[in-house]
This record gives C-alpha cells, sequence and structure tokens, in this order.
C-alpha cells in the first residue's frame, strides 16, 4: 500500500497511543504533538527497527515505507510523560517484561510461563543475537535484557490427554506422578499444532515406544507433561546457547497449578524452581513500574506463597526426547 505508507507521520503501538492519548495529546495535536509520542524499551524491541544494542534502526523503516516517520522517544525504566495536568504516566512494558517485572526476576532467573502456548525468557545482564531465529532478542523493563523462546504447545496438550483418559486435571497429574520418570519408555512429541521452536509449522505431534507394559494411563499422562517440558528446555537450551546463564526457574501461569508439571519441570531442567502463588503478575508489574516512576526507584515487593521444587534431575528424559523429536523433523 505505497500510498498509504507515503501518508504514514507517525508510527507507534498500541500502549504508547494509549499513553499519548491520556496525556491530552490527540488528532489535530499536528507535528508538535507527535513528537510528545513515547515508548518502552521492552515494546520497542519487539518491532523489528528498534534494537535494544543499537536504537532504532532506521534504515528497515526507509526500506518498509520509504520514508522515516515520527517514532516515539525510548524511555527508561523509572522515566515517564506528564499530562497537561502534571500527572505522571508511566512507560508502560510488553506483557512478558511486565510479568518479569512483576514476579521479581532478577540476572540468572529463567521464567517459565506455561499457559495455552509456552514461553521462556530470562533476565540477562547483556543484549543477545541470535542469527537462527529461535531466540528473540527483548529488553525487559528494568534496565537489562529479556532473551525470550516461545513454543505453541502447552497446557492445551495437556487438557486433551486429560480428556482423552476421561480425567479431570487433579487425577491427570496424580496419574503422571504415579509412572516412573520416562514413562518407561513411552516419549510423546508434542507439536499438535506445529511449532515455532523448532520452526516446523506443518509438524504432528507422535506417541513413539509403545509396547503393551508400557500402554497404561499412567504411563500417557507421564509421557504428556515429559513431552511439553522437555520442548520447553529446547527452548532454555537456546537461550543458553545464546549465552544466557541460568541458575533458577520461576515457574508462573495456568500450568504452574500442576504438581506434576512443577516437579517434572525441575527433574528435567535439573534446577530449582519457585513457584509463586497464582496471580496477575503482569498487572504487578505495571504497578510496581508505577512506584517507581512515581518515587524514583523500583520496590522491592515480595512475591508471597512461593514453593519451592527441586526434583532429583533426570537428564536421561530429555535426551531420548532430543532423540525421538529429531527423527520426528527429519533434522
Amino acid at each position: 500500500e505505497p500510498e498509504n505508507a507515503a501518508r504514514t507521520a507517525a508510527v507507534c503501538l498500541p500502549h504508547d497511543w494509549l499513553s499519548w492519548r491520556l496525556a491530552g495529546h490527540g488528532p489535530g495535536s499536528g507535528s508538535e504533538g507527535l513528537k510528545e509520542l513515547a515508548t518502552d524499551r521492552s515494546d520497542a524491541s519487539g518491532t523489528g527497527y528498534w534494537s535494544a544494542s543499537k536504537g532504532y534502526l532506521t534504515e528497515v523503516l526507509e526500506a518498509t515505507l520509504g520514508h522515516v516517520p515520527v517514532l516515539p522517544e525510548v524511555l527508561g525504566p523509572l522515566e515517564f510523560r506528564k499530562d497537561l495536568e502534571g500527572r505522571i504516566i508511566g512507560a508502560g512494558a510488553g506483557d512478558n517484561a511486565g510479568a518479569g517485572l512483576g514476579v521479581g526476576a532478577a540476572e540468572g532467573d529463567v521464567v517459565v510461563s506455561v499457559g495455552t502456548s509456552g514461553t521462556v525468557f530470562a533476565v540477562s545482564g547483556s543484549p543477545t543475537s541470535d542469527a537462527s531465529g529461535l531466540v528473540a532478542g527483548f529488553a525487559d523493563a528494568t534496565g537489562n535484557y529479556l532473551p525470550l523462546v516461545c513454543t505453541l504447545n502447552a497446557t492445551l496438550v495437556l487438557d486433551a490427554t486429560a480428556r482423552l483418559l476421561d480425567v479431570d486435571h487433579s487425577e491427570f497429574a496424580r496419574l503422571a506422578l504415579s509412572a516412573p520418570a520416562g514413562a518407561d519408555g513411552l516419549i510423546l512429541v508434542p507439536y499438535f499444532s506445529g511449532e515455532r521452536t523448532p520452526n516446523l509449522p506443518d509438524a504432528t505431534g507422535s506417541l513413539h515406544g509403545l509396547t503393551l507394559d508400557n500402554y497404561t494411563p499412567a504411563n500417557v499422562a507421564r509421557a504428556a507433561v515429559e513431552g511439553v517440558v522437555c520442548s520447553l528446555a529446547d527452548g532454555l537450551q537456546a537461550l543458553t546457547d545464546a549465552g544466557v546463564v541460568a541458575r533458577r526457574v520461576i515457574l508462573v501461569g495456568g500450568g504452574a497449578r500442576s504438581e506434576a508439571l512443577r516437579e517434572i519441570v525441575s527433574a528435567v531442567f535439573g534446577l530449582p524452581v519457585s513457584v509463586p502463588s497464582p496471580g496477575e503478575y503482569v498487572a504487578d508489574g505495571a504497578a510496581r513500574q508505577a512506584a517507581g516512576a512515581l518515587h524514583g526507584a523500583l520496590p522491592d515487593w515480595r512475591t508471597s506463597g512461593v514453593e519451592l521444587v527441586d526434583s532429583a534431575p533426570t537428564p536421561e528424559v530429555l535426551t531420548r526426547y532430543r532423540e525421538v523429536a529429531r527423527r520426528t523433523s527429519g533434522n
């Protein structure tokens, strides 16, 4: 749409536009009003035309729009705008950056969010670069960096397996934990919806290693949980390959309520897992940022009801999964 591209005066993200309107700007503000647009590092780093290490990549915009439009000022973690009456409007943040801020993730922490999709991201003191495209080089909401990997298949795989076994989530978790690590050789590759990490959009899920002895409800349940967790562990491997140092896992999302998932994440990842009580951690991160903008420093709020899980490592489960997944993907 070259004509619309030529007419584009400014480019911003939804929360940038909302903050701009809250500050009292809008249609009719003119070019001076557009200069009041602001954004934050975390959402800017997801645009493709702002680099956490280099700033705006104007050549990208020049190549796509034909010119460089007005771009929002990228605010630091504690910087803010004010509305026409002097009220403070914080910089805002992307959802994952907000969640990291909400749980108090620090350098060396890896946040694993298990919901409809799975997300693995880490707080890093230096930017990452991954030419394969598996790791997205986001920035966080504190001034650090937030390399991130996303998988497509998480709790929906567990939901589907629980329906197949005709059990509720509590019984499903009990079944999974009643089976031995490795599910007696049963391995589920959970690419039910294709996959983006690895990049296999047309892949399907598959169950391997079936025998008359191991084809039991408990082993099927265990294989489903281990398959999802091993897929997330591949995400963590992509992060460590990009230079991330992982010391602890913080497990959040709807899937974190499953005892089976909590124990198996710790065992497969080979790391202690911290599980905060269920909460709206993105909103908590926004509140923490607002408090920081008001007072000049981020408050040291502690998450409540944290459960610590430190299962015996089961590296053999991940090794066998990777062998099967590699054959399945044809790599």
